[in-house]
């Protein structure tokens, strides 16, 4: 492995499981690498080095830079542990059971790069959420029959092995829609070989639908060997969706979103959610009044083709799940939303 001013380099990867293995972890190795003073930060790091590789090339303005580097913002102690109200609704291991008809899976509690405003940054280092238990799993599941779609997600679950991929959707078939919220796709295309794909196809015939929720959140992260991976995976007969966080100083004007949508768009991809960042602790100078978000998306509507426009959500950090975030009456916040069952209280 050749190395570069104390940091690793790239030139003699492999595979998608040596590039991950090889990335950077350690503080120490950020340093040498970008040659900048980084934080001792709890939440860990991780950044395949093909990723780190654009990061410094972009330089410390950038987008991508603010996105997966850490920064002494993150010390704050404003912010939520569990923003969205996650431990609430975890009704069996690695499971929770928040809408009627639809689960979230947490198969594994790791990521290809950790964003420095996850929403359960401070909830992936602990087993509370993604402890393993795949028996009762299945077990609820099965007394649960209303449930008729279950959602990978995590840490992320394309970091799982491809067995292992293929040995939970064996044992789902009596599901209906199975969908993956992932941001492998755009940090890490090259776990997409051609055993993966192989396996996704062959379960494309076992359920209704497999989607592919790919999180996404700027232009600048869709290079052309995404563009190619996701093309490998359209090709699969895969329903092909999008999820963006918005967020302060990245993409937090309407010109920066319709330029990422239309791209996405012309990749086959639909816009799917456009989320309002979560009060997360560690990861509040991401984040922008209410208000202000409803100004971009009212904005956005009129820029995009009606095709285009993905569906402006927020969360409740008392657990009500996704609710819609834009008010057609007002742009002001009254502190409460229409949930699923009804007004909710926000805070």
């Amino acid at each position: 492995m050749v190395v570069l001013n104390g940091a690793k380099d790239c030139t003699e990867m492999k595979n998608w499981k040596s590039e991950l293995k090889s990335g950077l972890k350690e503080k120490s190795d950020l340093e040498s690498f970008f040659q900048v003073d980084f934080p001792q930060l709890d939440f860990k790091t991780l950044i395949p080095l093909a990723l780190a590789n654009k990061i410094k090339n972009a330089g410390p303005d950038s987008v991508l830079w603010k996105q997966f580097l850490p920064s002494e913002n993150e010390k704050s102690s404003e912010g939520l542990k569990d923003p969205i109200g996650d431990e609430k609704y975890n009704r069996a291991p690695q499971l929770i059971h928040r809408y009627f008809n639809r689960a979230l899976f947490l198969p594994t509690s790791v990521c290809p790069v950790y964003c420095r405003y996850c929403f359960r940054k401070n909830e992936l280092g602990t087993k509370k959420l993604f402890t393993p238990d795949f028996e009762k799993t299945k077990k609820y599941l099965q007394h649960h029959p209303e449930i008729e779609e279950l959602i990978f997600s995590g840490g992320d679950p394309f970091i799982l092995t491809t067995d292992k991929i293929d040995f939970y959707l064996s044992n789902f078939k009596n599901l209906k829609y199975i969908r993956f919220h992932t941001r492998t796709p755009i940090i890490l295309p090259s776990r997409f070989d051609q055993e993966l794909l192989d396996t996704l196809k062959k379960h494309r015939e076992n359920f209704d639908q497999i989607s592919i929720a790919i999180h996404t959140n700027h232009i600048d992260e869709i290079d052309l060997e995404v563009e190619d991976t996701i093309k490998k995976l359209g090709s699969l007969g895969i329903t092909l969706l999008s999820q963006t966080v918005l967020l302060k100083g990245i993409n937090d004007d309407p010109q920066t979103l319709k330029d990422l949508f239309l791209k996405l768009s012309s990749l086959n991809i639909k816009p799917y959610y456009l989320h309002h960042p979560d009060q997360v602790k560690g990861g509040m100078h991401f984040y922008l009044p209410l208000r202000r978000g409803r100004e971009i998306y009212l904005k956005l509507r009129d820029i995009l083709p009606g095709w285009a426009i993905p569906q402006y959500v927020i969360e409740s950090p008392k657990g009500g799940g996704k609710v819609p975030a834009f008010n057609p009456e007002s742009l002001d916040f009254s502190g409460k939303l229409i949930g699923k069952s009804g007004e909710i209280s926000f805070y």
